[in-house]
């Protein structure tokens, strides 16, 4: 089998790609990242797959990379919350025109597509309350960032009915473990943290984010590729809903860190409240479950992998800071 990963080179793309390597030597794989700022092609050092530098937004390297193929998975996408406030164009041309250009490619060259969503379309829930998101639950994005996400769903689902093409979308919960740039929430704390610098917290840290470990959601992709049905969503979850809080709390005990060992800062406009995932439906067709369901063990597993990996995000971290800096004031 060969398939094209684009987003090869980010955080969940590049840890597919290591994941497929080491449990699926019969599979080629093909890597194609436009190595913005939050890829880094280092973090597929070592793995001996085809790697190509190019943008889904453009029709010649997108066409001429799917042809040979058998499936295409859309990991390639702008993805920080904060920087769509800021800009949000980056994001509606990777993710809207960006999908656009794969679903033309692989229609006309008759491939199967898996496209890597989010949960944040569904927008937020009720704090303290059981509700958790489905397949069925309403599109309600919050951000630029969110609602380009929605908008990319969207086009795949039209492009199934309108146009036939062989395609799986999964909305996943959020991703913790290695190689995550350090503008994300758990690697931003823990390398505060390793750089001699007091963690940042938005407002009472109160919004619950349901995580799961990177090759739980990777092993979920290739249960969906494998065994999933053309034309069907799955939501992918691990039941690890925790406030900012806690997570800070826990990442402050694995440092060795005093438990008040951080600042508050202002929230950032649209925060969603809570996220949670209800994953039963791919659990139940496809027999899918989390490996690494103790999200306290595999967060000191990421502590340890930041901690002996400094040369990997030391180089982007001050930069990381200085945009941060601009938007935060301490309280």
């Amino acid at each position: 089998m060969h398939i094209v990963v684009t987003g090869g080179a980010g955080f969940i793309g590049a840890n597919f790609v290591r994941r497929t390597v080491a449990t699926r030597p019969d599979v080629r794989i093909t890597v194609v990242d436009a190595l913005t700022y939050a890829a880094n092609e280092s973090s597929l050092d070592g793995v001996g797959v085809e790697f190509v530098k190019g943008s889904i937004t453009d029709p010649a390297v997108v066409d001429e990379l799917v042809a040979p193929a058998d499936a295409v998975v859309n990991f390639a996408a702008d993805t920080h919350n904060d920087n769509s406030l800021t800009d949000p164009w980056p994001f509606l041309d990777t993710n809207i025109r960006g999908t656009a250009v794969l679903l033309d490619a692989v229609r006309r060259h008759e491939k199967r597509l898996h496209h890597i969503s989010t949960d944040e379309v569904f927008g937020d829930l009720p704090l303290g309350t059981p509700e958790r998101f489905t397949e069925e639950t309403p599109y309600r994005p919050s951000s630029p960032y969110s609602a380009s996400k929605a908008s990319s769903d969207h086009l795949v689902r039209a492009w199934v009915r309108s146009f036939g093409v062989q395609a799986t979308i999964s909305n996943c919960s959020n991703n913790y473990g290695p190689y995550q740039h350090v503008e994300k929430f758990i690697p931003r704390q823990i390398t505060n943290i390793l750089s001699g610098e007091r963690p940042k917290l938005y407002g009472a840290g109160a919004n619950v984010r349901d995580w799961i470990h990177v090759d739980d959601h990777n092993d979920a992709v290739w249960a969906i590729l494998e065994r999933g049905t053309i034309g069907e969503t799955y939501l992918i979850g691990a039941d690890g809903e925790r406030s900012n809080r806690e997570v800070l709390a826990l990442i402050l005990e694995a440092t060795g860190r005093a438990p008040d060992d951080f600042d508050t800062v202002p929230d950032r406009a649209g925060h969603d409240l809570r996220y949670a995932i209800d994953s039963s439906k791919l659990r139940r067709e496809l027999g899918w479950a989390p490996a690494r369901a103790d999200f306290a063990a595999g967060l000191r597993d990421t502590v340890d992998w930041y901690r002996e990996n400094r040369a990997w995000w030391e180089p982007g971290k001050a930069g990381t800071e200085a945009a941060y800096a601009r938007r935060e004031t301490p309280r």
